[in-house]
């Protein structure tokens, strides 16, 4: 017995319906610019950092709650799991290459001084298909090996060792200190330098220390997108959302993470302003967990070699 994979039933063109879900998704991009919606979006970039910005904002509009997803075969093949009968795919943008003929002349590398000739050739193209994921709860079989991710939680389990690799992304020196009034750190771009207040638990700690990294790499003089100019507003909420973004993806709380100006900023926006504002927060936070992972790595092949030293004594 064949089993359905969503296929469309309308028998609509794959043109027709990538043009309705990119218009569900643009329409989705001005609606989560509202606090709730953006924290959706954000927990999503968490547990999805390294997928593209549209396919990210396509799970997060469809199946909020998901954790990890896979395509049909994905799950049978390689996790030995079965998408449940009548489970609804999720709809993501999947990109394929596809040969089209064209006359020489149509070609953009042909000769400019026009002595090619009229022959036609076949040249390969990148575009984009509908595919369909499922998320882990949508599917039974076979217990997943443990994901690798780093349980962060509370007072924040191995906070020397995490803490040692946001040091080594941070491009600034980092120092703690006596900070008066309600300030949890700050970023001094003269000095070039972030300071933290002491005192505070291992978590603040971490998530202060994220906000003020954000701040050192991509809101310095040198740092700084001349093409996207951002005012001081702009740039606390996208510090604040790429370190609830790399918090999230390690299991720390960031529910206490506001966005104050959110609205105020995306009230008459255009939908690629929207959009880049919302990739900048994704790459950005990627980048950083990218970075974040390496040294976790690094730290604990030394202990391993360390201690096998150590044992061979």
């Amino acid at each position: 017995m064949s089993y359905n994979r969503n296929r469309s039933p309308d028998r609509k063109s794959q043109k027709e319906r990538i043009k309705e879900l990119t218009e569900e998704l643009e329409k989705g991009v001005v609606e989560c610019y509202n606090s709730e919606s953006f924290q959706t979006v954000i927990r999503t970039f968490s547990r999805f950092h390294n997928y593209s910005l549209n396919n990210c904002l396509l799970i997060a509009l469809q199946a909020p709650g998901s954790t990890c997803v896979a395509g049909y075969v994905d799950w049978q093949k390689k996790f030995g799991r079965q998408v449940k009968k009548g489970e609804k795919g999720i709809k993501i943008l999947a990109p394929c290459k596809y040969k089209v003929e064209i006359d020489d002349m149509d070609d953009p590398d042909a000769d400019s001084s026009g002595t090619g000739s009229e022959k036609k050739k076949t040249i390969e193209r990148v575009g984009f298909k509908i595919a369909y994921v499922w998320d882990v709860s949508q599917t039974e079989g076979r217990e997943l090996p443990s994901l690798d991710i780093h349980e962060l939680t509370g007072d924040v389990k191995e906070y020397e060792r995490f803490y040692k690799a946001l040091v080594s992304i941070s491009p600034v020196p980092i120092t703690f200190e006596d900070i008066e009034g309600g300030a949890k750190g700050y970023y001094n771009d003269a000095e070039k330098r972030i300071a933290i207040k002491t005192g505070m638990s291992e978590a603040q700690t971490i998530k202060t220390l994220i906000h003020e990294i954000s701040h050192a790499t991509y809101h310095s003089k040198e740092g700084r997108d001349k093409d996207f100019p951002l005012d001081r507003r702009h740039m606390e909420t996208e510090a604040e959302a790429i370190a609830s973004v790399v918090a999230g993806a390690y299991s720390i709380d960031s529910s206490s993470y506001s966005y104050p100006y959110l609205a105020s900023w995306a009230s008459g926006k255009e939908v690629k302003e929207l959009k880049d504002s919302l990739e900048r927060i994704r790459s950005f936070a990627d980048e950083m967990i990218t970075g974040i992972d390496r040294s976790l790595e690094k730290q604990i092949r030394r202990e391993q070699n360390r201690a096998f030293r150590e044992e061979a004594r």
